[in-house]
């Protein structure tokens, strides 16, 4: 009796964290975190999905930093066959994020708006010392399909 064996590549969960205990995070930091994270993906995310990431990180580490006095962290997160990266970012305002009115004539204040369209779910959980923001944003791979549920 023969016996069909099929092997599966066993990939671990692709993480990054980091703290800025100053209160200066660093948004040039968390996007060169998320492409080295996102470089190790496979199967690799297409360029667009990498650079979606690294402007949803960056806006918010940019929020946490404007909004938040003392330090904040960062954490990212990739499971294995995992369609989407979770980035959290974590500081010391317990106010939630607020999103401010549309103005095509605003310069700035269109974060959150763009943190929105390009995430698949925006969570706020709010901690005994400030707030912890959770963005998933989706990944595309280079085969052209979603990466899965992550």
């Amino acid at each position: 009796m023969d016996i069909s064996l099929r092997t599966h590549p066993r990939t671990q969960d692709l993480g990054y964290s980091r703290t800025w205990d100053t209160g200066m995070c660093s948004s040039a930091d968390a996007r060169d975190a998320v492409a080295a994270l996102l470089a190790a993906a496979r199967p690799a995310p297409l360029r667009r999905s990498v650079q979606d990431a690294q402007l949803v990180v960056s806006e918010l580490v940019t929020n946490a930093e404007k909004h938040a006095p003392g330090p904040c962290a960062l954490s990212l997160e990739l499971r294995p066959g995992a369609h989407a990266l979770r980035i959290c970012v974590t500081d010391t305002s317990s106010s939630p994020p607020r999103p401010r009115p549309p103005d095509p004539g605003r310069v700035g204040g269109h974060g959150l708006h763009l943190v929105r369209m390009l995430s698949r779910d925006l969570e706020v959980t709010v901690l005994p010392k400030g707030k912890r923001v959770t963005a998933t944003v989706p990944l595309v791979s280079e085969g052209g399909g979603a990466r899965g549920e992550g």
